[in-house]
């Protein structure tokens, strides 16, 4: 305990070293470096430190105000990455890099802290409980307006919940592809998706850091290399030697930069080299990672429509850029058009009744497209044009939209036979919400509350069984809250005082 309470200490003056030496506003580069070997329930590691060690004296040397931690169990490790929040400032260039346990679950990836539980079948909860999302970084990071953000992961091992006699946790080691990142976000990995990563080459292997890491810290260094080139070099360099030892790992790297990034070999303010022309937005690996193409617009006239769940079923709102003297709809392939009628309001445009721009849809209405055609302002027909429905992400993002714009709502202090908290809203909106963490006293949420699952039929009951409120110490001050969303995103940590 004093150990990790020490480190964090030390970690903290830094910070705050840091940031009253920058100048006010002034675009500076900060790192936070993870290696945990000390595991005390899964498998001890024997480089992930000195990986965090070589890779803290690399960012140096490239002009990163570093901070190291070694060993860190689930608290540390949150006080940490609250310590690093506090250093970056907009417009930083920040660098995270992390070597440890890693761990994929439905697609996402999960960092190990040292005191992760043991797990079997059926208790991934554990490890999502104890563990750090790392789409979470890459959210505080956006919310922090980082101009660039590096994530380098060397967490790609093997399943660390193996065990002889016992049937583990799904996974076979390796770590899922992030492809969906936000734009100025720059990750890379060890290994390629379901790869796992080398520590060594061969027993008689002396050296201190993982194949990867000594390859890519040495990459860096190299002048006048941008990311790209780094993680393109990296990659060949570590998958060559490998094959020496007949096993696949390929490094992958996901660019979601506009510009090229140069840490090494550019002075700051000189002109950047210009890129090919090419798509804002990319990803770049190999093996090949597809991206998704966005369905073409078949004219820019076309409607577009929000979805809204009640307890009756669904309204479904179109939007028109053009006025319109009548709408019709139909599920595409089931029925003939209906026209949706007037309201009792004038269109300025047109001068004549507003046509109505909504629907119902019943509670179980099933994923299907929509057909929506109107009338224009000359007399003719447009349309149809098709609006996919998915009710489930429909809902999800419905109720998202909700919580984002009712945050002051979602607890709320009560004096009943002691104090008590309720979080009655979450349970409303509980089926857009993937995990919910909380922090009695503190500034960083801590703890997992456990919310009932999601009842599509009926999404905002509350289930007769729960208990949407916690009992808490008379002397309690205040609860800090942290939603996860179904989408992988996470909110800003709210603060509700007494």
């Amino acid at each position: 305990m004093k150990s990790w309470l020490s480190r964090l200490s030390a970690i903290l003056w830094a910070v705050a070293f840091v940031v009253s030496a920058a100048p006010a506003h002034a675009e500076k580069r900060v790192a936070l470096v993870v290696g945990n070997n000390d595991y005390k329930n899964v498998p001890k590691l024997l480089k992930a430190v000195n990986d965090a060690r070589t890779m803290g004296d690399t960012l140096k040397q490239l002009g990163f105000s570093v901070m190291v931690a070694e060993n860190l169990n689930r608290q540390a490790f949150s006080e940490t990455l609250l310590a690093f929040d506090r250093a970056v400032e907009p417009g930083d260039t920040a660098f995270f890099f992390y070597a440890g346990h890693g761990f994929e679950i439905a697609g996402q990836n999960y960092l190990l802290p040292t005191d992760v539980p043991a797990a079997t079948e059926g208790q991934e909860e554990l490890v999502r409980d104890a563990s750090i999302l790392a789409d979470r970084i890459v959210e505080r990071l956006q919310n922090k307006k980082a101009r660039t953000s590096i994530l380098v992961f060397d967490a790609c091992r093997n399943n660390p919940f193996e065990r002889k006699g016992t049937r583990a946790v799904a996974g076979g080691g390796g770590l899922a592809p992030m492809t969906q990142l936000p734009e100025g976000v720059f990750s890379v990995f060890s290994a390629g998706p379901r790869q796992t990563a080398l520590d060594r080459l061969s027993n008689d292997d002396a050296n201190p850091n993982s194949v990867f890491t000594r390859t890519f810290a040495k990459e860096l260094l190299k002048p006048g290399e941008n990311l790209v080139q780094v993680a393109q070099r990296t990659r060949r360099a570590v998958s060559e030697m490998a094959d020496t030892v007949k096993h696949r790992q390929v490094p992958v790297y996901f660019d979601q930069m506009v510009d090229d990034v140069f840490l090494n070999g550019i002075a700051k303010g000189q002109a950047e080299a210009v890129k090919p022309s090419a798509p804002p937005q990319q990803v770049a690996a190999l093996p090949p990672v597809a991206v998704p193409k966005l369905p073409k617009e078949e004219t820019i006239n076309a409607p577009i429509a929000s979805f809204s769940r009640h307890n009756g079923g669904w309204s479904v709102t179109f939007s028109f850029a053009d006025p319109t003297l009548g709408i019709s709809w139909r599920i595409a392939g089931k029925s003939d058009f209906r026209e949706t009628g007037f309201i009792d309001t004038l269109d300025p445009r047109t001068r004549k009744r507003m046509p109505n721009p909504s629907i119902e849809l019943p509670p179980d209405a099933q994923a299907g497209t929509i057909e929506v055609r109107y009338v224009d302002q000359s007399g003719e027909m447009q349309g149809p044009f098709p609006i996919r429905f998915d009710p489930e992400a429909a809902l999800i993002r419905d109720q998202r939209k909700i919580l984002d714009m009712t945050s002051t709502s979602w607890l709320s202090f009560r004096e009943f036979n002691g104090l008590l908290v309720y979080y009655t809203h979450l349970v409303s909106y509980r089926c857009a919400i993937r995990e919910v963490r909380i922090g009695i006293d503190t500034a960083v949420p801590n703890q997992v509350l456990k919310m009932p699952s999601c009842n599509s039929r009926d999404p905002s009951a509350i289930p007769s069984d729960a208990q949407p409120y916690l009992k808490l110490a008379p002397q309690t001050k205040a609860v800090s809250v942290e939603l996860t969303y179904r989408d992988g995103s996470v909110s800003e940590i709210k603060t509700f005082r007494r």
